[in-house]
């Protein structure tokens, strides 16, 4: 088994190199975010929606031989057994309440019937959390949420993700349905996001080194959910040099913010704990992102009757209400990150050695 991504990241860096490192091998990451919406758009203007799934296969070959070439081979000694209970009763509950989220707008079910479902995924849920109590290996070591870093980061990260997660499937609405653009143009008004993804990337070791991980997460996650408000302002005569500009702006302090929340969740972990530690959130982080799409088509569905669907200015008053929604969800997740103490992951910023020297 070969670990990637913050995993291997985590084991090649001491925690004063780990944000640095995220940061600087995250940039190259950036360049699928700024192409990939111009690509689709020119796949879908003049070839088929289609053809988008299979640019996976040559890419998805490309990587796979990359990792195999270049990748070190990490490999625990002794390796645990699979909790497989675990995996039936979270992977279970987690795909069953993904799939009450996506269908809850869709009235394909009765309410009856959706309650049925959404109790049977909360009971395997419960079944999960009792489960990992009482056995040595399981699948997912909940204690770590003992950690107060830990916790405040993945717990954060969930429900910031949450309001974020909706964005990128409203704005293309928003450009396309409510305002009229094509695929193309689409794809070039949301590329300024990656842009500003990148630039961050430049300074954000110097804003963590400044502010520390309470001061950063509290404030950025505030100003993300005003941007977020500020995408439902968007409308017919808004000149596309603001479009562009908030666009530029929300993929700054996206960064800054995703960045921010990946490396604090190893602050406190010790070795031993990492491999766990990145189980955790990484499925966090996987959930949050699907169960952010969700939110999103929910929220458009509930504010885009069928019957004005067709018509641009009921689309962009109810995506607009859904932008709110989003950014206010956004904003609340603040109260997660408020129970970090001063101090919390400085040696992963290096903010106390920075003021003690100064």
């Amino acid at each position: 088994m070969v670990p990637v991504g913050r995993l291997t990241l985590v084991r090649t860096f001491a925690k004063s190199e780990l944000l640095r490192a995220m940061s600087f091998v995250s940039i190259p990451a950036l360049v699928a975010p700024m192409l990939g919406p111009i690509a689709g758009g020119l796949i879908v203007g003049y070839l088929h929606w289609r053809v988008i799934f299979f640019l996976n296969i040559p890419i998805g070959a490309a990587g796979l031989i990359l990792v195999y070439l270049h990748l070190p081979n990490y490999s625990e000694k002794d390796v645990k057994p699979l909790d497989l209970v675990g995996l039936i009763l979270f992977g279970s509950g987690i795909a069953l309440l993904s799939y009450v989220l996506e269908i809850f707008g869709e009235h394909t079910l009765s309410g009856r019937e959706m309650a049925g479902l959404l109790a049977l995924s909360l009971f395997m849920l419960a079944g999960y959390v009792l489960h990992a109590r009482n056995i040595a290996f399981p699948l997912l070591e909940l204690s770590l949420f003992r950690i107060r870093t830990f916790r405040a980061s993945v717990s954060g990260s969930f429900f910031t993700r949450l309001g974020m997660g909706g964005v990128p499937f409203l704005l293309p609405l928003l450009y396309q349905v409510g305002l009229g653009y094509t695929p193309i143009q689409s794809g070039l008004l949301i590329m300024p996001q990656a842009v500003g993804a990148m630039s961050m990337k430049l300074v954000m070791t110097r804003v963590l080194n400044i502010f520390g991980y309470r001061g950063v997460l509290v404030s950025n996650t505030i100003v993300i959910g005003l941007l977020i408000l500020a995408f439902g302002t968007i409308g017919l005569h808004t000149p596309i040099w603001l479009i562009v500009l908030q666009a530029f702006a929300y993929g700054a302090f996206s960064s800054l913010q995703y960045t921010s929340m990946n490396t604090l969740a190893f602050a406190n972990t010790t070795e031993a704990q990492t491999s766990k530690a990145s189980s955790i959130a990484s499925t966090m982080q996987q959930m949050s992102v699907s169960f952010g799409v969700a939110i999103a088509g929910l929220t458009t569905a509930f504010f885009l009757p069928t019957a004005t669907r067709s018509q641009p200015f009921e689309v962009i008053h109810g995506l607009h209400e859904a932008f709110l929604l989003l950014g206010a969800l956004t904003i609340g997740s603040t109260i997660v990150f408020r129970s970090l103490q001063r101090g919390d992951g400085d040696d992963v910023s290096q903010h106390k050695a920075l003021h003690a020297s100064g």
